[in-house]
């Protein structure tokens, strides 16, 4: 008899909970990296609540100490980088077209590409110790595919300070700049959650629903006019030898 494959756990995870569906980020190897696996499994996802209309809302978290590093750098060094564009941005579309809202929780760092399923939420709850850092340009790149999301819920001046210098900055400056919307103690993170989830449970879903239609026109809008060109711009530069270089510097670190 043939040995059979030995069974993975996936990388994102759904439970149902009380009109709530909760993804959870559960890719450990690599922190919660944009991999092609990761990316497709999350779709997969927001398009089944998407078509669940017994929920009122969707909870995003990870089930370990990061949230999410970014693009998967080994992978970039072997796959089409523009067609990977193409589906992280059409994985922010998602969460923002989903009929009902989406719920960041916030308990470790976010960089780079991370911060663009942060920018298409509609509600982000964030611990103060959590860091953010837009690193691209540190790798001869530009937060190219994240930029649409980010552009619409972000200060213009907090952003190109974040996307100039690539420094780290905390859960404060992220909700002054409006990248999440609150901040509370480490403790207290799951706690303020569970008051934003009972509040969409106690809302009427079609409430929720076309609310949310309003708030989205226009960045839905900006995702099908920059959407392509977005894509295109990242791809080559992932592909640039510059970028490979440094992506080559980095793994011998």
């Amino acid at each position: 008899m043939a040995e059979q494959p030995a069974r993975t756990e996936p990388l994102v995870l759904r439970e149902d909970v009380d009109r709530i569906a909760v993804l959870t980020l559960n890719s450990p190897a690599n922190r919660n990296a944009l991999s092609q696996a990761l990316v497709g499994q999350l779709m997969a996802h927001l398009e089944a609540v998407s078509g669940d209309e017994s929920l009122h809302g969707v909870l995003l978290r990870s089930a370990h100490p990061v949230f999410c590093a970014g693009a998967d750098l080994k992978e970039a060094q072997t796959v089409d980088m523009v067609e990977a564009a193409r589906t992280i941005i059409a994985l922010e579309r998602a969460m923002v077209a989903c009929p009902v809202p989406v719920v960041v929780q916030l308990d470790g760092p976010v960089r780079a590409g991370g911060i663009g399923l942060v920018a298409s939420a509609d509600v982000v709850v964030c611990s103060r110790a959590v860091s953010f850092a837009l690193t691209e340009v540190r790798l001869g790149l530009a937060a190219a595919i994240i930029s649409i999301p980010l552009k619409a819920r972000v200060d213009p001046r907090a952003l190109a300070d974040w996307s100039l210098t690539a420094r780290e900055f905390g859960a404060e400056q992220a909700r002054d700049g409006g990248l999440v919307t609150q901040i509370c103690s480490s403790e207290h993170v799951e706690q303020r959650v569970e008051r934003v989830l009972d509040d969409l449970r106690g809302a009427v879903r079609q409430g929720l629903v076309e609310a949310k239609k309003i708030l989205v026109v226009e960045l839905l809008e900006a995702f099908d006019r920059d959407g392509e060109q977005m894509a295109q711009t990242s791809g080559r530069l992932f592909h640039s030898e510059v970028a490979q270089a440094a992506f080559r510097a980095r793994a011998r670190r």
